[in-house]
């Protein structure tokens, strides 16, 4: 038996040593081409307070890497980080301290995320221009200390101002609480008024950015305007003594105007009644002056186109159409169209006596006629009317 166990024994050992050699180069093979892998990238910070080798690197608050070294180097730490490969990250990438809380783990956050254009390359170190840490209680203490000593006997209150401003703002206040809490409450209400008229306010904003867009599109022309008013200004100015003289008169005319218009206030409202009646046949007759406007031109035309410069006459045409028939006649027509009201009926019935003698039992020459025969210096033609029996009205 103890022959044969040793050479088992020996076995075990052999196979035991060859597992644990495997191991180890699995574990070495693992570390190196693990930290083989990724972006490697580092960044200055002023001080790193809780900060450590192995702590995470995040984008967007996701773990993309780890922390692998923290080293101090002079007024600056550095620290090297490894990105996870298939990370992008932007080349004009940030690194921030982040502490969650007090008592956590703080990790680097790179920032902004990658959406587009160039990485970050390998290798690259942030500098500290572009890496923020938080504020530690200890600065915080700091900050507090250092305004208390302003404030403190060394400092503002050196001659006991800072007590004396409390003091009168303490009698000053004394009383006023209710005062204070309803400006407070009412304060709350603007701000919810506010709130509430939210709508309006953006509406007013983007009203107010459409007017300075128009402004801004017509700056030539407004800068033309302000030109042209500052001409006018210096005009103004430089005849400050005309203008002011020009002022005084007006000033006293507008006085006399104002006496006039109130000695003759019955008198003005009667022209303006008559005005109205006046305006109110223009309006009336609105047509006829269209007609006339329009005719106008042209009978100036003509008229001024009939001057004979030469002559110095006026060449007309006279055409008397309407004027043809018998002169009788024509008397007549007019007579009878317009008779008054009022005239016996005789007198409009007098057309209907004389047609037996203008159509043929006396012959009358027409008015062009007449004007020929005048114009050649001859006597008309003028028949002896035969005597016309007038029936009376009551016949």
């Amino acid at each position: 038996m103890t022959i044969d166990s040793e050479p088992k024994r020996s076995a075990y050992r052999w196979v035991a040593a060859a597992c644990v050699v495997a191991l180890v180069l699995t574990a070495g093979l693992w570390l190196v081409f693990r930290n083989s892998g990724g972006t490697r990238v580092s960044a200055l910070f002023d001080k790193t307070v809780g900060l450590y080798a192995g702590s995470s690197v995040r984008v967007l608050g996701v773990q993309v890497g780890q922390i692998t070294s923290v080293t101090p180097q002079g007024d600056v730490v550095r620290v090297d980080m490894r990105v996870d490969p298939g990370v992008q990250i932007p080349a004009n990438a940030g690194a921030v301290v982040v502490a969650p809380s007090l008592v956590s783990d703080r990790y680097v956050q790179l920032t902004p995320a990658y959406d587009s254009g160039p990485v970050l390359a390998s290798g690259t170190v942030i500098p500290k221009e572009r890496t923020a840490t938080p504020m530690e209680i200890d600065d915080l203490y700091g900050s507090l200390d250092e305004l208390s000593q302003s404030l403190g006997p060394n400092g503002a209150n050196a001659n006991g101002a800072l007590s004396d401003l409390l003091d009168t703002a303490a009698k000053n206040l004394d009383g006023s609480g209710k005062n204070l809490g309803d400006t407070v409450n009412e304060l709350a209400n603007l701000s919810r008024t506010l709130d509430d008229s939210k709508g309006d306010l953006f509406a007013t904003i983007r009203n107010l950015q459409s007017f300075t867009t128009a402004l801004s599109d017509s700056d030539n022309q407004l800068n033309q305007f302000y030109a042209r008013m500052a001409d006018v200004a210096g005009f103004l100015a430089g005849d400050s003594d005309d203008v002011g003289r020009a002022l005084s008169s007006l000033a006293g005319s507008l006085g006399d105007v104002q006496t006039f218009v109130s000695e003759n206030r019955d008198l003005l409202e009667s022209n303006v009644d008559k005005l109205a009646s006046v305006t109110q046949v223009l309006v009336d007759q609105r047509a006829a002056l269209a007609e006339v406007l329009d005719v106008a031109p042209t009978g100036m035309t003509n008229f001024i186109n009939s001057y004979d410069a030469a002559s110095g006459s006026v060449a007309i045409r006279y055409n008397a159409n309407e004027l043809t028939n018998p002169l009788v006649t024509t008397l007549c027509r007019i007579l009878k169209a317009s008779t008054p009201v009022g005239l016996p009926d005789v007198v409009g019935n007098l057309c209907t006596v004389l047609q037996p003698v203008v159509d043929g039992v006396a012959k009358i020459p027409s008015i062009p006629q007449l004007l020929a025969d005048i114009g050649s210096g001859k006597l008309p033609p003028l028949p002896l009317l035969p005597l016309v029996e007038i029936p009376e009205s009551g016949s």
